[in-house]
């Protein structure tokens, strides 16, 4: 944290926003090292599961909380933050402050939605890990991380009405939203909801917060409306230039 006591954080999506077309990060990866040297804090949010957003982690040694499947929980490392906050249970050295709902759930009320509309809905607990590396362009070991959900079901309508399905997903009580590349069945949450219950507990532990989020998909909205500094990266973004900016507010906060 700064002198002045102002405590930046960056909620960042992954998948279009930081890694590429073909899931690289080269271009970003020095400019993740030096918001780590300032002491900023990265809180990925992300449609990811929890073991595939721990593999970006890890490789750049980030020890800061996360948000998974879109909202659904938040992961907090224990003993990160010096304050009391109520969560739901405790698993490998994280806090979780479970927001959705459990997998199994998601998974038999979509075969609900299946036979009620008569459509052909696709999603990753039907398929194998081979079968989503060759559809997402994801290697074939991160497309097994992938596959390891907790709370969400991301789909894919190969035959069959999408306003139909999205509405009997409404009325099964779960909620969808829209990434890059499938569409996501998932509870009531979304990752503003996690992301305004995460810049709170900052707020009781550094009382003055900076907070900036990264998204490039309908999914990530929620999000960017909770921050101070929202940057909503389209297609044609350099995400680099984006990124480059991002350091720059860093390092005048």
């Amino acid at each position: 944290m700064k002198p002045d006591g102002i405590k930046t954080i960056v909620f960042a999506d992954l998948d279009g926003s930081l890694l590429n077309d073909k899931y690289e990060y080269d271009q970003i990866e020095p400019i993740i090292h030096q918001l780590l040297s300032l002491n900023v804090s990265i809180v990925f949010a992300s449609s990811k599961t929890r073991i595939e957003i721990d593999f970006y982690r890890n490789k750049w040694l980030i020890t800061d909380p996360f948000i998974i499947e879109n909202g659904s929980a938040i992961l907090i490392p224990e003993n990160y933050f010096g304050i009391h906050y109520e969560f739901t249970r405790r698993v490998k050295g994280y806090n979780i402050i479970e927001l959705g709902t459990e997998y199994c759930n998601i998974r038999e009320k979509l075969e609900i939605v299946r036979n009620r509309t008569g459509a052909n809905i696709v999603g990753f607990g039907d398929i194998t890990a081979e079968e989503i590396a060759k559809d997402s362009g994801l290697p074939l070991s991160l497309a097994q991380l992938a596959k390891k959900r907790e709370y969400s079901e991301p789909f894919k309508i190969l035959d069959g009405s999408e306003k139909e399905v999205l509405d009997a997903i409404s009325d099964e009580d779960l909620c969808y939203t829209r990434g890059g590349r499938y569409l996501h069945a998932l509870g009531n949450c979304d990752k503003g909801k996690a992301t305004s219950i995460l810049k709170n507990l900052y707020l009781q532990q550094f009382k003055k917060i900076f907070s900036i989020g990264v998204g490039d998909s309908a999914n990530d909205l929620t999000m960017l409306k909770i921050v101070d500094k929202p940057f909503f990266v389209n297609k044609t973004a350099d995400k680099k230039t984006v990124w480059k900016e991002i350091e720059s507010i860093a390092r005048a906060q």
